[in-house]
């Protein structure tokens, strides 16, 4: 069924019914809520709302399959433009897998959750244990990222917890900002608590319960009570594909605020110091996307425009750490590069550089690289470790 509902907005837009539920204090069906997805947006502005917020001179049914004459069911029309969702991190799932993802996923099992100081709603649904389902909100120790039903049960919780900050390696600190590299083998208790936490934001990636063949970085907020999540990305220990990303999330509280970007930058630095080029592991989210646009171009353009001479696309590379499919993108999708005599060849003018890169924006919180402390992982170095 759809019809249009009331958003936050004040204006009508079409929504489609996905669920429905009793009212807590009454079976009254005027009083039930209606889960519903509006059309054109992405699900994580999903939500429930009451029946007057519907408007019930423009409910549809949609209709059943329909069988055509021989027999067999009629292939459904292409969605309009006004149904069409933006959710085009979904282009690793084929048609069959989409419906069972979104089936799956349909509605969010928790609605808020509280942590540290903030409390934020969720956009997603993570496939917490059952006893957790449909529990309106849940509340997680910042430090263990161990997470409860009740509040009390968290005080009590951070009554005995001892840790103030991510159970790693720190690897960089400068200011107020920090990071800790935490290994999901060595902890794969607070690995799989961060696993559950960032499902709830992201909506495009499966939750990993093997946890041992990442590793996380997590970046955190410093002051005197201890070091705060404020986001992490994660990346495979040895990827044979080259990603040098994997996960990447930055908690809606602390959004805005440039870390999404850090985050990018730091993943690029440790690729320099792995002296390999790097990507991130595919499918983009769609904030993900608009974020590493505009790293690639900043980083990039800051090249060229410094640059005296002929500068490659095997240089650029090089000096970024960035691959050579990511670059060629960036420069074809602003226009820069030419495919002459059989070679690719930058055509920047200084003017359209400075344009692109006022429209790239800011680069956010800055990554230093000499207050990076920071060992590559070694597998044999790890194997002969564990004889020991």
């Amino acid at each position: 069924m759809k019809a249009k509902c009331k958003w936050r907005d004040g204006l009508y837009r079409l929504a489609r019914v996905v669920d429905r539920r009793e009212g807590q204090e009454s079976r009254d069906p005027s009083k039930w809520k209606y889960y519903v997805h509006y059309y054109g947006f992405n699900r994580r502005l999903d939500e429930w709302v009451s029946l007057e917020q519907l408007d019930l001179n423009t409910v549809e049914v949609e209709p059943a399959v329909e069988i055509g004459p021989d027999g067999k069911p009629l292939k459904k029309r292409k969605p309009t433009a006004e149904e069409h969702d933006s959710d085009s991190e979904h282009a690793e799932f084929d048609a069959q897998e989409l419906r069972v993802h979104e089936e799956n996923t349909k509605v969010k099992n928790i609605e808020t959750i509280e942590l540290g100081r903030h409390c934020m709603d969720t956009w997603y649904y993570s496939p917490f244990p059952p006893e957790y389902n449909y529990c309106k909100k849940l509340y997680f120790c910042e430090f263990s990222l161990h997470f409860f039903m009740r509040r009390s049960q968290m005080l009590r919780h951070l009554a005995k917890c001892r840790i103030k900050n991510p159970p790693g390696d720190e690897i960089y600190r400068n200011g107020n900002v920090c990071m800790f590299e935490v290994d999901g083998k060595k902890e794969k208790h607070y690995c799989q608590n961060l696993a559950y936490l960032a499902k709830l934001f992201l909506d495009h990636k499966t939750l990993y319960y093997d946890v041992d063949l990442f590793l996380f970085y997590i970046l955190c907020e410093i002051d005197e009570r201890g070091a705060h999540i404020v986001g992490y990305f994660s990346k495979e220990k040895a990827s044979d594909d080259g990603y040098n990303l994997a996960c990447i999330l930055t908690l809606p509280a602390y959004q805005r605020k440039g870390y999404g970007k850090f985050l990018i930058s730091m993943s690029y630095e440790l690729s320099k110091l792995e002296q390999k080029v790097g990507t991130p592991e595919r499918p983009l989210s769609d904030l993900g996307k608009v974020s590493y646009e505009g790293y690639w171009t900043r980083a990039l353009l800051l090249l060229l425009k410094d640059s005296d001479g002929t500068v490659s696309i095997r240089d650029l590379s090089t000096m970024t750490a960035i691959k050579v499919d990511d670059i060629l993108g960036t420069l074809n999708r602003l226009q820069l590069i030419q495919y002459q005599k059989g070679q690719h060849v930058i055509c920047a003018a200084p003017k359209l550089v400075d344009k692109h890169l006022k429209a790239a924006g800011s680069a956010g919180l800055v990554v230093d690289p000499n207050r990076i402390i920071w060992t590559p992982y070694n597998a044999e170095r790890e194997y002969d470790n564990l004889k020991k």
